[in-house]
């Protein structure tokens, strides 16, 4: 039960996946109810001053997100009226949005039938194809990619997507047995 899963907004989504990112799930929750309270939604995110910004951002590191955030933010309002598009190619053209969370926000919040592989979704994938191929590569990565997206399901595929983090974040643990 986490509060980005219970109203799954675009919005929602797209801040959780990108706190989440370097970040235990437990840590981002008072991050992320904080965050909302004072930057309910992308024009509120576009509009705050940097340092505020910061401010709410402190303790989770890796501040060129929170930045990132802000510029994709004003991107959204001035080419998609304060909304995230509903298109995982336009996504990708956000700052700070890179294939995994283009494929968490098209998959949860719109879904869009697009894969979101992270180093769970990996180790999750090469254990069930009893792969020995470095996770760590691009190349593998991008295969990896290629074969969930044609296992995906045509219903729920952002259920489809949450499950295989949560086996690689609970289950097939980093070093752990497979």
């Amino acid at each position: 039960d986490l509060p980005w899963r219970r109203e799954p907004t675009p919005y929602h989504v797209w801040l959780s996946e990108i706190m989440l990112q370097q970040t235990r799930v437990e840590a981002v929750i008072p991050y992320y109810n904080r965050f909302l309270e004072r930057l309910p939604d992308i024009k509120a995110l576009a509009q705050v001053e940097e340092e505020e910004l910061m401010k709410l951002w402190q303790g989770l590191g890796y501040y060129n997100r929170a930045r990132n955030l802000k510029a994709a933010a004003e991107q959204a309002v001035q080419q998609y009226g304060g909304n995230l598009p509903a298109d995982y190619g336009q996504l990708l053209k956000l700052p700070g949005i890179g294939s995994y969370t283009a494929g968490a926000i098209a998959s949860i919040a719109f879904g869009i039938v697009r894969p979101a592989v992270d180093g769970n979704v990996l180790r999750v994938a090469a254990r069930i194809l009893a792969s020995e191929e470095d996770i760590g590569q691009k190349k593998t990565r991008k295969k990896m990619e290629e074969l969930l997206l044609s296992a995906m399901p045509e219903e729920q595929p952002g259920d489809f997507n949450q499950a295989l983090m949560e086996l690689g974040a609970l289950v097939c643990i980093p070093n752990g047995a497979p």
